[in-house]
């Protein structure tokens, strides 16, 4: 794209940050070690599922200037209702927050041998560092350092793959989309919820509009159309290659167990699959996948925190200063932290929570975005809203039948 499009590159390189949290991490390398190959066609679709989704978010938040909670809470006449969907969209966020800070003190403990909880605390302050930048210094130098962190994550997850790298026939076989058994959708769903993540559809919407504030007021038909149709062209862009950066790691993370720890005991947990990495690929690897970790989770914590915050300013216009919201959700990692339970189940039950919030920020998406009266001109055209619709279809349906399994298995 022309040079001078690249200025306008980089909400989508942080909402996609969202999608190589340490959920993800634990997600795909479970996967990967218990069924091998099986569910690459789940990462891949996932992929292309989360493409459409964050490019109407940012569009939506491009064309109207407002998030999709501030849409949802000035559309929500009810109070009760306002403060019911915010409840739930509160908790999904909070499920990304544990699993976030969860990585990260994971990964010290592996790199430095810091307790887990120690190690929570100082995810917990390195994330307000990183929110401090956002508040200070403003949406663009908070992106230069999410899209460094990125810069670590690719090459902390990725570089094993060189080292020791797939079977092409396994990899071929596992696009085939079929499940082995109850724990296979079990982790189908993680990886949905891991890879389409709720918050991140929040968080994008409102990142688009933060970064191009002055736009605004389209639907009402006196914003710049031009200047739009120029934005719109860079998001696709900008959507694009955040979406393949993040489709390649967490691939990158599933092939990785399938190849070189399937059958091995312990690989279901971080600590457990890091030990395997060293033993089979060496010990730099198995610290550039710290060090990825690491990345993972301070980057995806504030973007979390800043996705929260929004969400309770959309819906109940309270707006609680960054840092010390922070503070608030950094309390139940911590407390799972201090009991001693088991991070790497903790990281996975996560993202099966996020799975279960994905409809309820998809479908006002999809009815919003789909209205010329919000999106004036840049509605929806059919085809994407029947995409939209079939992906969100799918979603549920995998949903309602985990919910099946888990009440029955």
């Amino acid at each position: 794209m022309p040079g001078r499009g690249l200025s306008l590159l980089g909400p989508a390189l942080v909402a996609g940050v969202a999608y190589l949290d340490p959920g993800n991490v634990a997600s795909n390398m479970t996967a990967g070690a218990r069924y091998g190959y099986l569910l690459v066609w789940v990462v891949v679709a996932a992929n292309g599922m989360a493409w459409l989704i964050q490019y109407l978010s940012a569009t939506l938040g491009i064309v109207t200037g407002r998030s999709l909670p501030e849409e949802l809470g000035a559309r929500i006449r009810s109070p009760w209702a306002r403060r019911a969907y915010w409840l739930q969209a509160e908790l999904v966020a909070m499920a990304t927050d544990v699993a976030e800070v969860l990585g990260g003190a994971v990964a010290l403990s592996l790199l430095f041998g810091i307790p887990l909880l120690l190690g929570g605390v100082i995810t917990g302050a390195v994330s307000m560092v990183l929110l401090a930048v956002h508040s200070r210094r403003g949406p663009r130098h908070f992106e230069f350092v999410i899209i460094g962190l990125m810069a670590t994550i690719v090459v902390g997850f990725i570089a094993g793959l060189f080292v020791a790298p797939p079977d092409p026939a396994g990899v071929i076989g596992g696009m085939l989309p079929r499940f082995a058994d109850s724990g296979s959708v079990l982790l189908a769903a993680s990886i949905l919820g891991a890879t389409i993540m709720p918050h991140a559809i929040y968080a994008h919407s409102a990142l688009a509009r933060d970064r191009f504030a002055s736009t605004g007021s389209a639907r009402q038909g006196t914003g710049p159309t031009h200047r739009i149709r120029t934005l719109l062209t860079a998001t696709r862009w900008d959507v694009t290659i955040a979406m393949v950066i993040a489709g390649s790691v967490n691939l990158a993370i599933l092939l990785l167990a399938a190849a070189n720890l399937a059958g091995q005991t312990g690989t279901d947990s971080l600590e457990g699959a890091h030990a395997a990495i060293t033993a089979n690929l060496g010990g730099l690897i198995g610290t550039l996948f710290a060090v990825g970790l690491l990345a993972s989770g301070l980057a995806s914590t504030s973007v979390g925190a800043y996705a929260g915050a929004e969400i309770m300013h959309g819906l109940l216009t309270i707006r609680i200063p960054l840092l010390v919201r922070r503070l608030i959700t950094l309390i139940p990692a911590l407390v799972i932290l201090g009991v001693g339970f088991d991070p790497t189940l903790a990281l996975v039950l996560s993202q099966v929570v996020l799975s279960f919030g994905i409809p309820f920020a998809l479908i006002p998406l999809l009815s919003l975005t789909a209205r010329r009266r919000t999106l004036g001109e840049h509605a929806n055209r059919l085809w994407t809203t029947v995409l939209g619709i079939l992906f969100s279809a799918l979603i549920i349906l995998l949903n309602a039948v985990l919910l099946w399994l888990v009440l029955t298995g």
